[in-house]
């Protein structure tokens, strides 16, 4: 996609959105930091529902670390794949307690080498709650980019690093969590194209334009993505 259509699909998003931001409720890098662990694989509701009962209670390092994880999984028990997530939770609060005084790390790869911690969530907590810049990638970030084209890649990494090169560092939270917003109300897995503000510049519509078609789902665990095409060569005369 080219620059000029890039800045205007994102001056589009940010009309209908000016300030997007995380749909996570929290008050501190520890709050934050927790919910995103508790969110893969679940929604931002359900793990909202979970936290205002949690944090009430346990909204410490420490606080967890006495809640056991027994007593976390109580309160986490409506998520998806609570125990796991009870048990990283737990490990992590023993790392940030012994090693860093109960304190949310600063650094991409001290956050990445807490349990349940990948890249995404790093990115996460280091740009909402330390103004770090971070430009996450999950799905509807994956499946949004590949489908209007601004990005290409199957891997969180490839479009990470695409997107990054596209957008100055100061915009990538806000670059990030457009995408996500976009994709969780208009650019879904079924796509609500007459409802979208950017499909005119979007690759997908443009192609269901050309073949005259609907659009249909495109499920995330297969995200299409367009190869670019061979390169031509001249033919040398014999």
């Amino acid at each position: 996609m080219k620059r000029a259509d890039v800045v205007e699909l994102f001056s589009r998003l940010r009309e209908l959105d000016p300030h997007p931001t995380t749909e996570l409720d929290y008050t501190t890098p520890f709050e934050l930091l927790v919910a995103v662990v508790l969110s893969a694989q679940a929604t931002d509701v359900g793990v909202n529902k979970a936290t205002r009962k949690l944090y009430p209670v346990a909204n410490t390092p420490q606080a967890i670390l006495d809640l056991g994880e027994e007593g976390l999984k109580r309160y986490i028990s409506t998520i998806g794949l609570f125990n796991a997530k009870a048990k990283n939770v737990i490990a992590l609060c023993r790392i940030l307690v012994e090693q860093y005084g109960g304190e949310v790390p600063r650094t991409r790869e001290a956050l990445e080498a807490l349990p349940g911690v990948g890249r995404k969530t790093a990115n996460v907590v280091l740009s909402h709650a330390f103004a770090i810049p971070g430009l996450a990638v999950d799905r509807h970030v994956l499946r949004v980019s590949n489908r209007i084209g601004i990005a290409l890649g199957a891997e969180p990494e490839v479009v990470e690093a695409q997107l990054c090169a596209a957008m100055p560092p100061a915009q990538w939270q806000l670059t990030s969590d457009s995408l996500i917003l976009h994709g969780r109300r208009i650019c879904r897995p079924f796509p609500l194209c007459p409802q979208c503000a950017v499909v005119e510049l979007c690759d997908f519509a443009a192609d269901l334009r050309r073949k005259g078609g609907r659009a249909k789902a495109r499920v995330d665990k297969k995200v299409a993505v367009k190869k670019a095409a061979p390169k031509k060569t001249a033919r040398r005369s014999k």
